[in-house]
């Protein structure tokens, strides 16, 4: 469990001469050698120059105006578990001392630790009118309810129809049509220096405007490994996660993910997640149910500048091979322990971080040229990209799961029916308790309960809701069809 954090309003005064002096507008008074007796020292002004107008700061108003109504307020209620000290989910990866997701975390002393509790507020914006919405996969993973609340104040149940861990978004949707939405722009427009601003609900304070300017980009976190975040100075607090990042020209550039803090709360340091990013994982989840990310099969280490030396590099660049996979794609294409991979379909690798990133841009079976460092000259190869393995939760239709059966389960994508042979269903993504005894596996539709076809969770959970101390499931695994009797626990 996180500790609570306590914010402090601390009044900051800066001189207006030092102000004034950085744009160039004040004026210096110095001392006259030519003054005249009994007159006071440097009470004459020198001459100057006319003063230079104070620098125009950017006015955000209109951005506001046109796009806060797309941005959300999101809460949500988790059941309270026993956490470690950082708190998180068992299966979590660990988030490094100083770097956190910004999300107010469950649980009070007391409280029993299995009891639904409110979990605090997060952010987000509406990406379509017809009630798909962005935020952070922290906000909701985990998530028994989850509320989308408008800047018109009216309140909607959202379903998670995914989430993506690895990237940190999720995409929601509401019942809901002719909504607002924002505008979606390109980080690779964003320079280091410009404006930004950020729109969302810190500590529950909604609809709060802060600006900033971009401090950094293509940032590396030691916790994440597929996402170039862009640095900021922009303020942002516990329940800023999942909102919008914009530009000057009010589109959305990024999503407000993590920060840098000892405390907690906001210390200069805060990191967004680019748009394009994001995105993607929304058109994947839509299209694919999941979310796509090529492989080759590799372990890599960073090439220091020792390193760089043994290999005969010229400097310290590339992602240094230190395993290859037996039978995956980097082994059939002939990568070897010692290669240097130095640049992915053109693009150059300066750091190992850079490789998962270009690897997993691209889409499983396309082929990806690497250019690579081997006995002190530079080769090129081709690699047909695998499939980086789906988390055990890639999408999900409600937050509520039907935990009689002891499976988690979500809708069949479009693209997935033919691989499947199911017109309809829902898949399998992890099976636990009575069904796992009963033979239920991962990858397994469920075609209908007892006689009632099931095209939905929402069906399902129904069906179960009606039935008594037994069901029986009709699975489609492969070509084949069987029905499966599970107990109710």
């Amino acid at each position: 469990m996180k500790k609570s954090v306590v914010a402090s309003a601390v009044a900051v005064a800066f001189a207006a001469g030092l102000f004034a002096a950085q744009f160039g507008a004040h004026r210096m008074i110095v001392a006259d050698s030519h003054a005249v007796p009994g007159e006071a020292v440097g009470a004459r002004p020198a001459t100057a120059p006319p003063a230079t107008p104070l620098a125009a700061l950017p006015d955000f108003t209109a951005l506001v105006d046109s796009q806060g109504p797309a941005v959300v307020n999101i809460s949500v209620t988790k059941t309270a578990r026993a956490a470690g000290p950082q708190g998180g989910s068992p299966g979590d990866p660990p988030i490094p001392e100083f770097f956190r997701r910004f999300m107010p975390q469950p649980g009070q002393p007391g409280q029993d630790d299995e009891a639904p509790t409110p979990s605090g507020v997060g952010s987000g914006f509406i990406v379509s009118a017809d009630g798909y919405v962005l935020t952070n996969a922290h906000v909701v993973k985990d998530a028994d309810q989850v509320i989308v609340r408008l800047t018109d104040r009216r309140d909607f149940p959202a379903k998670v129809i995914g989430l993506d861990s690895r990237t940190d978004v999720a995409l929601l949707k509401i019942d809901a049509t002719g909504l607002p939405t924002v505008r979606i722009g390109s980080p690779d427009s964003v320079r280091v220096g410009n404006w930004v601003a950020a729109i969302g609900s810190p500590f529950g304070f909604e609809n709060t405007v802060t600006a900033g300017i971009v401090s950094a980009k293509s940032r590396s976190l030691p916790s994440d490994s597929y996402v170039p975040f862009i640095q900021t100075d922009v303020a942002v607090n516990p329940g800023n996660s999942g909102g919008p990042l914009f530009n000057l020209a009010g589109e959305v550039v990024g999503v407000n993910s993590q920060i840098y803090s000892r405390t907690g709360g906001y210390m200069g340091l805060s990191f967004a997640i680019p748009i394009d990013v994001a995105m993607k994982v929304k058109d994947d989840l839509l299209q694919f149910g999941k979310v796509q990310r090529g492989r080759i099969g590799v372990t890599i280490q960073q090439v220091d500048k020792d390193l760089a030396a043994t290999f005969g590099l010229d400097r310290a660049r590339g992602a240094l091979v230190s395993g290859v996979e037996k039978g995956g794609p980097a082994d059939g294409a002939g990568l070897k322990v010692g290669d240097v991979i130095l640049g992915v379909n053109g693009r150059k690798v300066e750091q190992s971080i850079d490789l998962p990133r270009m690897i997993g841009e691209g889409r499983p079976g396309a082929d990806v040229k690497l250019e690579i460092w081997r006995d002190g000259r530079i080769r090129e190869t081709s690699v047909k990209l695998g499939e980086t393995p789906v988390e055990k939760i890639a999408a999900i239709e409600s937050p509520t799961k039907p935990s009689q059966l002891g499976l988690t389960v979500r809708p069949i994508a479009p693209g997935e029916r033919d691989r499947l042979q199911a017109p309809h269903g829902v898949l399998v993504e992890r099976a636990d308790g009575a069904a796992a005894k009963a033979g239920i596996r991962p990858g397994d539709v469920i075609i209908a309960l007892n006689s009632e076809p099931i095209d939905s969770i929402d069906k399902l959970n129904s069906a179960v809701r009606k039935s008594r101390d037994r069901v029986a499931l009709l699975v489609q695994r492969n070509a084949a069809r069987f029905y499966v009797p599970v107990p109710l626990g």
